[in-house]
């Protein structure tokens, strides 16, 4: 815009000095100035005309770690060739999706894609296609969109537990860990070839009638020990900086233990203690699952609510047989009371503790060591109390700490 007025400007002085003088030269230098002018505008008018685009985007979600694939198309279907093209998808993910400026012949067509680490969990917006075009001198340009925007979710990175164990339920007729039984549950699990002895409403006469062969199903205790997650994000004891704050771990940590807890078939409840308190009730299955997630991509450490008190006010919706899993980065053993209570209702209680001294230790040796005697009092606390808990720092793997 600057450069086009600039010759605007320049164009209108030549020709009023052209009209005073009479100088043929002047003449000379406004005509070449309009042809100029007039044919970049006409080169731009039709730089965008039949061009066709279009991009595709190999999922609306995703976690963090993965590769998001983006497959862009243009075609020139017109018999003028294009020389300039500018193709970019605006959009509020890390980083940005990376354009491409090229060149386009007669009847020909361009491919490419894009391969873009999600480093960051959230919900971002991919913008529609943006296709955009000039003359050579840069006094013109047009754009044009193409095609509809799209939300992309980010998830949390989930890490596999496969050694870490819930405390065994208290309850009869269930069990911590899949369990063949004698006796007819609601879990049917498998089957088998009949064996003498076997029970008559034991029968599975669909793979019976397939089979030609009387087969049997086999049954499995209950696993009951379902979960309740308490996810502290008090604003105040945030420490650290990027994947590597106690922010992410304490959500990748929570991701992951629902995720394991859900694959076991039990019912896993949420509370989040951020800005506002936010409850998923107990549930199971995938859609209970993307609901965890997707709360867990778009919370923040805003919380200015102590632990305690959001532990006294949900403490009404476990039920004897549950399991309570604290994940926290505070430091105030105030909380453990509330939790040494549930025992007693036959609730057990695991504490995922995070560290605030390992992952962003003050300078000051001073504030450095009255932050390990915080840790090593909650430590202390913990312990008296008889409640299992887990120190996670940052850059470890939580598969290797929670299997301790």
């Amino acid at each position: 815009m600057i450069r086009r007025l600039q010759f605007i400007g320049l164009c209108i002085v030549v020709a009023v000095a052209a009209f005073s003088t009479g100088e043929a030269f002047l003449f000379f230098l406004v005509y070449l100035g309009l042809l100029i002018g007039g044919g970049s505008y006409i080169v731009t008018r039709v730089g965008l005309a039949d061009i066709e685009a279009g991009y595709a985007i190999s999922q609306l979600s995703g976690h963090v770690g993965d590769r998001l694939r983006v497959t862009y198309t243009i075609r020139n279907t017109g018999r003028l060739p294009k020389p300039w093209l500018e193709i970019h998808n605006p959009t509020s993910l890390p980083g940005g999706l990376p354009g491409r400026a090229l060149s386009l012949g007669s009847r020909s067509e361009r491919s490419w894609m894009v391969r873009v680490p999600l480093t960051r969990r959230g919900h971002f917006r991919i913008d529609p296609l943006q296709v955009r075009t000039g003359d050579p001198f840069g006094f013109f340009e047009a754009s044009a969109g193409v095609g509809h925007g799209f939300t992309l979710v980010v998830y949390p990175r989930i890490d596999a537990l496969p050694f870490w164990r819930l405390p065994p339920a208290s309850i009869e007729g269930a069990h911590a860990a899949p369990e063949r039984t004698l006796q007819t549950t609601a879990l049917a699990t498998a089957v088998r070839p009949y064996a003498p002895g076997d029970s008559m409403n034991r029968i599975h006469w669909r793979t019976t009638a397939r089979a030609s062969e009387i087969f049997v199903k086999e049954f499995e205790l209950e696993q009951t020990t379902d979960v309740w997650l308490y996810l502290d994000l008090d604003a105040e004891y945030e420490a650290g900086e990027g994947d590597n704050s106690t922010t992410e771990v304490a959500i990748r940590a929570a991701a992951s233990i629902a995720d394991k807890a859900i694959a076991e078939n039990r019912a896993v409840g949420l509370t989040v203690s951020g800005h506002h308190a936010i409850v998923v009730p107990a549930d199971r299955g995938a859609r209970q699952r993307l609901k965890i997630l997707q709360l867990l991509a778009a919370v923040e450490a805003d919380g200015s609510t102590p632990l305690d008190e959001v532990l006294v006010t949900g403490i009404g919706r476990l039920r004897r047989g549950m399991t309570a899993v604290v994940v926290t980065a505070t430091h105030d053993p105030a909380f453990i009371r509330p939790l040494a209570t549930l025992r007693s209702r036959g609730v057990g209680v695991v504490v995922v503790a995070l560290d605030q001294a390992l992952f962003a230790p003050p300078a000051d040796h001073e504030a450095a060591e009255a932050l390990r005697q915080h840790s090593r009092a909650l430590h202390h606390a913990l312990a008296e109390y008889q409640l299992p808990a887990y120190t996670v720092g940052p850059g470890v793997r939580l598969d290797e700490v929670l299997a301790r």
